[in-house]
């Protein structure tokens, strides 16, 4: 098992415009990852969800701009399907193990995922936009890595733990200083940490539940 910080080895170095998706695949791949569980903080923008809960997305909208998004650049015809977006294989050994942990009462096993490309948020018109096209959540974080993923044939899935509220969900004050401003309600931020906390121990039982599986999917 091999772990890597998107966003940098001692603090949050990157931020989620400047990631180096391509590199991290590729050294995923040269190293011989066939797996990844993938991480990731989004905000919501369904009213099913709330700060502190962890979504199993089933489906993507990408709205990033500026990201290289492909290892084809000036290569061959590279039309490779896009569903299931995620491997369900691996979906479905996440969810098994994000039931059984802490706080699986607050587990949503689907959803769309809508990319952005930040690092600013998102306008309440923008949030508006993603809601009518079908967003449930909304961050800066998965595209284009899935899609980078899919191209080297490795296996991949998303654990979300929701972090805040997406702009215009629910009337929220402006707070100096605090992370988001003001879009994660103090009184929710003890449910974040614990939801983020419990992705390493799914992500893990996850991995113990594939070991030695032959894969037998679109991914591969």
């Amino acid at each position: 098992v091999l772990f890597l910080s998107r966003h940098g080895e001692k603090g949050y170095e990157k931020t989620a415009p400047y990631v180096h998706y391509r590199a991290h695949i590729y050294a995923a791949k040269s190293l011989g990852v066939t797996r990844i569980v993938a991480w990731t903080g989004p905000g919501a923008i369904s009213r099913k969800v709330r700060p502190g809960d962890l979504v199993l997305p089933d489906d993507l909208l990408d709205f990033t701009r500026n990201r290289p998004s492909t290892f084809y650049e000036g290569k061959g015809i590279g039309f490779i399907r896009q569903y299931p977006v995620f491997c369900e294989r691996l979906r479905e050994v996440i969810r098994s193990a994000a039931k059984r942990s802490e706080g699986g009462e607050r587990l949503h096993a689907g959803g769309t995922y809508a990319c952005t490309e930040g690092p600013r948020l998102e306008t309440p018109a923008e949030i508006r936009f993603l809601a009518r096209a079908g967003a449930d959540l909304v961050g800066m974080t998965l595209c284009p890595e899935a899609f980078l993923a899919r191209e080297l044939e490795i296996c991949y899935a998303p654990v979300a733990y929701v972090t805040n509220y997406a702009e215009g969900v629910r009337r929220m004050p402006y707070r100096r200083g605090a992370l988001f401003e003001g879009m994660l309600p103090p009184r929710e931020a003890a449910a974040v940490e614990a939801a983020k906390n419990a992705i390493p121990g799914i992500a893990i039982a996850a991995a113990r539940a594939v070991a030695g599986e032959e894969r037998d999917c679109p991914c591969a």
